[in-house]
Formats: C-alpha cells, structure tokens, sequence
C-alpha cells in the first residue's frame, strides 16, 4: 500500500527509492504482500525513512542452529518444502548514502522482529521445523537494499547485534 509522498513528512526521493525498491522486489524477485511503512510498528510514530515489509518466494535467511533441523527433517520426510517463507524487513538505500551505526540504529529500534503479517499468509505452529528461531523468536534483521544509478539493486542481511555465524 503506497499512499502520497506529500501525506508525509518524509522526503520525496525517499518515498521514490522506496518505490524503486518494492517494484524490484515485486517484479524481479516475486515478493508478495509487499508494503512501505511510513510509521513504526512498535509505537506508531514515523520512522526515520520508509521501510518495505514483504514475502518473499523463499527463506532469505536460515539461522544457523536452524540449518541441521531442517536437513534432517528434509530427509525424513523426503520433502524439501519443511522451509516456509518469513516476512522480512527490507530497508531501501543508496549507493551514495553514507550510513553510520546510529543511523542503523535509529531503524532497528523502530522495528518489530517480525513484519505485521497479512490476512492471506499461512501461519507457523510452534511444532514446525525450527520454530525456535522464526517468528516472535528470532533476531531482528531486515535486508538492506541498495540501489546504484544503473537501476542495480544488491541485497546483504543485516542483524540488530551479534549473530552466530552459518556454517558452510
């Protein structure tokens, strides 16, 4: 849901980088249920630039404690769909920004683990695969998506404090 960057008191090239990003999401990379926040989901006041929320078609990322659950239950059932997908965050930025860890920080703070989710997606159970590390559970993270003036979007992961590394 994209409302009028004038309703706003963001900048107007934010709402547009914003927008950018969404429609990469949604049409290059098949992201569903996709929205730009404009106001914290935590407490309501605005955050500090618009933030997407979305679904995408597969896990963006697996918590590594996660990793040999998933194999065995994969093999156990012999079905490789036990991983459903999350919302995530995605925070859309430029090239030439230069962010710092307070600016990080300030968008961190005003996030909610998890996206609020919409009507039409399925729920977890606490007996699926690695609900330890999903939902309400897991650490804060969003993707940080950052756009070149070529139109290239390059996505990293981002977690709010100390992550376990994966194991390759």
């Amino acid at each position: 849901m994209l409302n009028k960057p004038q309703d706003f008191k963001h900048p107007a090239h934010l709402h547009t980088l914003a927008s950018t990003i969404l429609h990469n999401l949604q049409y290059q990379h098949d992201w569903s249920s996709l929205s730009i926040h404009t106001h914290s989901t935590l407490n309501s006041l605005p955050l500090p630039r618009p933030v997407i929320s979305g679904l995408p078609p597969k896990r963006a990322y697996v918590h590594p404690d996660e990793q040999i659950e998933l194999v065995k239950a994969e093999h156990a059932t012999r079905n490789t769909s036990v991983q459903l997908p999350e919302r995530e965050w995605v925070l859309p930025s430029h090239w030439e920004e230069k962010w710092t860890l307070s600016k990080f920080s300030a968008v961190f703070n005003a996030l909610e683990n998890v996206p609020p989710a919409s009507g039409d997606e399925q729920k977890e159970t606490d007996s699926a695969v690695g609900w330890q590390w999903r939902g309400k559970n897991r650490h804060k993270r969003l993707l940080l998506a950052t756009l070149h003036d070529d139109s290239t979007v390059i996505y990293y992961i981002m977690h709010d404090g100390i992550v376990k590394p994966r194991q390759n």
